[in-house]
């Protein structure tokens, strides 16, 4: 059966979906409609029925979703469902902030491995989890069956690092560097920029504050 391509869109919106299903168990809510999930995630109904039709639908008319089943599925379609091991990049304060997140194995992500150049910060650990050498990295990766990797270093050594990554075997790049990584065909690459997401808040800001005044604030 031909593999149904499913747009970055729908994708984006899975997360969230599964989020909020999380909550809707932790209330003891067993099923849900669209309509009422939609009020919630103020997510049209008729998008929320889209979105999964694309995975099967997963809803029962006159019923509606079972929550936990949507849960577990979309789990699955996300991958959740299965331990991904991890390594950090980079044990700056971003690294260390990602080290410390424990919400992360609660998902299946669990980090095994950090690295650095930094000679000062070799053989520490955070969270137990020891601070290596990049000498190591490449051994690492294929001694604990290793699938993603996330770079939180700066730009300047960042595509080295996912050269390097690559070739050890590495499958996902979560990429914290201010730069864009060419990676081969079969390599995915999560980019996370976080001072372009602030500068998209501040554009959203001040369009609100110019759409109260009718002018530009100088």
């Amino acid at each position: 059966m031909e593999r149904r391509e499913i747009s970055q869109a729908v994708i984006m919106r899975l997360p969230r979906y599964y989020r909020y299903l999380g909550e809707l168990l932790g209330e003891g809510v067993e099923r849900i409609s669209s309509g009422e999930l939609s009020r919630r995630m103020k997510v049209t109904a008729s998008q929320i029925r889209q979105d999964l039709n694309n995975f099967g639908g997963f809803g029962q008319q006159g019923y509606g979703y079972n929550v936990q089943y949507l849960y577990d599925e979309i789990g699955r379609i996300l991958g959740v469902d299965r331990r991904h091991n991890m390594i950090i990049v980079g044990s700056g304060n971003l690294g260390r902030a990602i080290a410390n997140y424990a919400n992360f194995e609660r998902r299946g992500f669990i980090v095994s491995g950090m690295f650095d150049i930094d000679p000062e910060m070799i053989g520490r650990s955070v969270r137990g989890i020891r601070i290596r050498a990049m000498e190591e990295l490449e051994d690492f990766i294929r001694n604990n069956d290793v699938q993603i990797a996330a770079i939180t270093m700066p730009k300047t050594h960042a595509p080295e690092v996912a050269d390097r990554l690559v070739k050890a075997g590495i499958k996902g790049i979560w990429n914290f560097a201010h730069t864009d990584l060419v990676v081969p065909e079969g390599v995915v690459v999560e980019n996370v920029h976080l001072s372009e997401s602030l500068m998209r808040l501040s554009y959203r800001v001040c369009s609100m504050e110019d759409d109260g005044n009718g002018s530009f604030s100088e």
